[in-house]
């Protein structure tokens, strides 16, 4: 180990290997690259265990399975412990005069009628701590560089120590996320619990009965009801309320999409099966394998999809584009639109084969003006919501308020009532949401004082008179000629100017600019 270029091709093997993977796998592999180097016959990598704080063997070179499993070394017993112990390197020349060296791999046993062995140890360090250790045993030779060796399996122990605490901090942030994404999904299901969801009225308590029954079954289901009207959060409830909840939801809007790239979502795609498709990619389908997939706005479908949904639901299996082998999945299909899709079959628009498989059980949401009874319900939970995301001590809603929602016919049903309600929390400088807080598409004439005191006959006699003034006045009062700027005759004319009780003469000293 004289020269210098073995030593660093040694090391440089040793970080390939490392870097080739975890260290559960990467450690035998390095180890025997040092052996290889130092021409071992034997070697060890030991790490502390958390539990009973003893050296175990995590690597090993040149030794049985079952020395492997029984072999301990607690701290300050034997020379490993005592390497642990101390954080410093020991090196024996001459194994069989070192009363430490317990032999609890049996290796100078084996060595004793033959040569005298050498055996080298040196710790490794996690965060400035020695938390285990790096061992060959080599044969003994009275021209060996021993400092230079010791360094040498030193560089390569820091190497081992940092693999370690990489592959621990990989493990932590893993487990993290697997405790972070439990309690995401824990939070999905208590947050889509049917008890969760917001309305009392009588036609909300038939949407409760029908998911409470869709929910445990893998029955596809066809959610109708207007834009607006909470079909997505239905879909949710189905699934977190299912025995897929553990698995995924997957949603594709399919109005959002272009034609060109519904069935590369859907489907995922080969590489070469068009100009950009340079890997394989994995469709929507393949990614709910074991969950649900949500299809929201079905009724948007190209007939071309449509055939390919079709077959899924009938076989349970599809080709990528560009692809010619059938893929497998388990899917839960629920699908939604705001779509008459009967009138869309009778019209070609929609397949109707497509139309019976999607609608095996059917669950209507209705719009938010025939559930009055639920829009106080749903706007105090949404104050509720928003004040706390704002920062808002908004607590309530005056009566004003609360009748100007009620009067209203909510086109854009709970969706436009969360939008209100957001803005209103916003604009609220109290703690009470007023009527003027609301959006001015809420405020009708009546409840914010403006409405009109003349009645319909009252404002077309004004209307009309306007229209003779300007007409008059315009034509500097001649009758002629306003006659012939409204349109009609100069009898006629007159007459209105009689009814009116106007004046043309008061005109002809005017202009119309």
């Amino acid at each position: 180990m004289a020269q210098e270029s073995p030593v660093l091709t040694c090391l440089v093997e040793v970080g390939h290997a490392l870097a080739a993977g975890e260290s559960r796998s990467s450690f035998p592999k390095a180890l025997q690259i040092l052996g290889v180097s130092f021409e071992a016959l034997s070697g060890a990598i030991t790490l502390a265990e958390e539990e009973q704080g003893s050296q175990r063997i995590v690597a090993s070179l040149g030794l049985s399975r079952q020395v492997v499993e029984r072999a301990r070394y607690k701290a300050g017993e034997g020379i490993t412990g005592r390497v642990v112990k101390s954080g410093k390197a020991v090196v024996v020349p001459r194994v069989s005069q070192e009363p430490l060296f317990l032999d609890r791999t049996g290796i100078l046993r084996q060595q004793r009628k033959r040569a005298e062995l050498s055996f080298f140890c040196v710790p490794i360090f996690l965060d400035g701590r020695a938390e285990g250790s790096l061992s060959l045993a080599v044969p003994y030779r009275a021209d060996r560089d021993f400092d230079g060796d010791t360094k040498l399996l030193q560089i390569a122990a820091s190497m081992l120590g940092l693999s370690v605490k990489v592959a621990r901090l990989v493990a932590s942030d893993r487990e993290r996320l697997l405790d972070e994404n439990r309690q995401l999904r824990l939070e999905l299901r208590e947050r889509y619990e049917l008890r969760n969801l917001v309305g009392n009225s009588h036609p909300m308590q038939r949407v409760y009965e029908l998911v409470a029954q869709a929910a445990p079954a893998n029955t596809t289901v066809l959610i109708l009801g207007e834009s607006g009207t909470g079909k997505e959060l239905v879909a949710h409830a189905i699934h977190y309320n299912s025995p897929r909840a553990e698995r995924p939801f997957i949603k594709v809007s399919c109005g959002a999409l272009p034609e060109n790239l519904i069935e590369s979502e859907l489907f995922g795609y080969e590489p070469g099966a068009f100009t950009d498709a340079r890997r394989q990619k994995q469709g929507r389908f393949e990614l709910a394998h074991g969950g649900t997939l949500f299809l929201d706005e079905v009724g948007e479908l190209s007939p071309a999809t449509q055939v390919k949904l079709l077959r899924v639901l009938q076989e349970r299996e599809f080709e990528r584009l560009g692809g010619v082998t059938p893929v497998k999945v388990d899917v839960r299909l629920i699908a939604a639109t705001n779509r008459n899709l009967e009138s869309a079959v009778q019209e070609g628009r929609f397949r109707e084969d497509l139309f019976y498989r999607l609608n095996v059980f059917e669950i209507f949401l209705p719009p938010l003006r025939e559930r009055q009874a639920d829009i106080l319900l749903l706007a105090d939970h949404f104050v509720e919501k928003y004040a706390g995301s704002h920062g808002k001590d908004v607590r309530r809603i005056s009566t004003s308020a609360i009748d100007m929602m009620v009067a209203y016919h909510w086109p854009g049903n709970v969706r436009e009532l969360e939008n209100c309600m957001e803005r209103a929390v916003l604009v609220c400088e109290g703690g009470v949401i007023h009527a003027h807080h609301l959006p001015p598409t809420l405020q009708t004439a009546e409840l914010s004082g403006t409405a009109s005191a003349t009645s319909l006959a009252e404002a077309m006699a004004a209307f009309e008179k306007d229209l003779l003034q300007d007409a008059l006045k315009s034509a500097r009062g001649n009758r002629a000629r306003a006659a012939r700027f409204l349109q009609t005759t100069e009898r006629i004319l007159n007459y209105k100017v009689q009814k009116h009780g106007l004046e043309p003469e008061r005109f002809r000293g005017g202009g119309s600019g």
